[in-house]
């Protein structure tokens, strides 16, 4: 998995990756390896930028990070599912329905002419078949993913389109006026991040972005909220909130460094951010970008998440096979999302270095569906041994919501602190500049 990263990265890297810990989480899928080898590529960007001449990253640890970080400490995040999201049972097989977002939900339930009732919903879906009903869904404007083998998915077109595009799709843009950034044990110290993403991936991106000191600010429209997930995302961070449908982004990114965004294809450029404007505004822009199924296949529009893409690509059929279940069995904890998360901050890194060398920016795509083709190799087998005290740090992380303590970081690079002072904050804690 490592060497398909690195051979996926804009340059080669001269760090050697050491991983220590023993133990797998329990998966139809390598998920433990994977998440080494996906924190281990960015933990070498770092020791490239930085000029080290090894990244170490802790198995165990990563695997841990794949789930939550953050232990609250009299306090409990909220549920991280809206009630109707969840999988359900088909006339003719399974899907699961995404119902997060309040415009999903109601795409959902419009479509199925039902209330917000589980029951309700499940009584109207058993009598649909699958791919109908994903269909109805999706075109009403919600998320949707009937549960498909690897084969079925792999012989599909989008499946075909998926295969065809490179784990990393990499363009070189505009020359850029060099800015100084970096200080000791801080490599992104000056760095600025503006942060269009939601929900995980792209957000674990950009926190591991200000773990490295980079100031990063996260833009959200006014009524959007994912409470279940916001206090492990926003650390490191400035959150604030812009109807971009209303409010111009220039000045913002006009003083930019990187831009890393989670917009389907097309949804930049109806607000007037095509590649071209937004190379001109902020010259020399690191633009890393992430949909769920792709770029140039004919579901490159489509919505999606972690969950969603999981029953597409077939690793939820190939968990219920696993396990011996008779319902889907998605891998344990959300690794497309956290993987191609690490994979987004290594693109970053490797888009700075580019730059530095030759004063140019870059572009970098990806998309969950081509993550997922990572996943090859053994199951884990369980045999990760429990957390224990030890394993959060000793600080407390006086939060937004309550105190809490995180995981110790599964990375190490020899002069760098992975570190923030910035708690987790609730989204729009802060006004919208640099």
């Amino acid at each position: 998995m490592l060497e398909q990263i690195l051979a996926a990265g804009h340059r080669p890297t001269s760090a050697s990756l050491t991983v220590h810990g023993v133990g797998d989480v329990a998966s139809a899928f390598p998920v433990t390896a994977f998440a080494a080898a996906t924190i281990g590529a960015a933990g070498l960007a770092v020791a490239d930028l930085v000029g080290a001449p090894e990244a170490r990253v802790d198995r165990r640890l990563a695997s841990m990070w794949f789930g939550m970080s953050l232990r609250p400490e009299g306090w409990s995040p909220p549920p991280p599912w809206d009630p109707i999201s969840g999988d359900y049972q088909t006339s003719d097989g399974w899907i699961r329905l995404h119902t997060n977002a309040p415009a999903h939900r109601a795409a959902a339930l419009g479509v199925l002419g039902v209330q917000g009732s589980r029951y309700a919903v499940a009584e109207v879906v058993a009598a649909a078949p699958g791919d109908e009903l994903e269909d109805a869904v999706v075109a009403a404007g919600g998320c949707a993913a009937v549960m498909r083998t690897a084969e079925e998915w792999s012989v599909s077109e989008p499946g075909r389109s998926v295969h065809a595009e490179p784990l990393i799709d990499w363009a070189t843009t505009t020359q850029a006026a060099l800015n100084p950034i970096g200080e000791a044990g801080r490599p992104l110290a000056g760095l600025r991040v503006l942060d269009l993403t939601r929900v995980l991936a792209g957000p674990v991106a950009t926190r591991f972005l200000a773990l490295l000191g980079a100031d990063v600010l996260r833009i959200d429209p006014p009524w959007w909220d994912e409470p279940g997930v916001v206090p492990e995302v926003t650390l490191g961070k400035r959150t604030a909130r812009l109807d971009l449908t209303k409010s111009s982004l220039d000045d913002l990114l006009s003083r930019a460094d990187v831009l890393v965004h989670g917009y389907r294809p097309g949804a930049l450029e109806h607000l007037g951010l095509d590649a071209a404007t937004r190379g001109r505004t902020s010259p020399g822009l690191v633009d890393v970008g992430l949909d769920a199924y792709g770029w140039t296949g004919p579901w490159r529009d489509r919505r999606g998440f972690d969950s969603i893409v999981q029953m597409s690509t077939g690793i939820a059929e190939a968990g219920m096979r696993h396990f011996h279940r008779d319902a889907p069995t998605p891998l344990p904890v959300q690794a497309l999302d956290h993987g191609t998360g690490y994979l987004m901050a290594f693109a970053v890194l490797q888009g700075l270095m580019h730059r530095r060398a030759t004063g140019v920016g870059s572009t970098a795509r990806l998309s969950l569906a081509r993550t997922a083709e990572l996943l090859v190799g053994p199951p884990g087998d369980g045999s990760l041994t429990p957390e224990g005290p030890e394993d959060t740090a000793p600080a407390v992380e006086h939060t937004y919501w309550g105190p809490g303590r995180r995981l110790v970081v599964p990375l190490s690079v020899d002069g760098v602190r992975l570190e923030t002072s910035r708690p987790a904050r609730a989204l729009g804690s802060d006004e919208p500049t640099w």
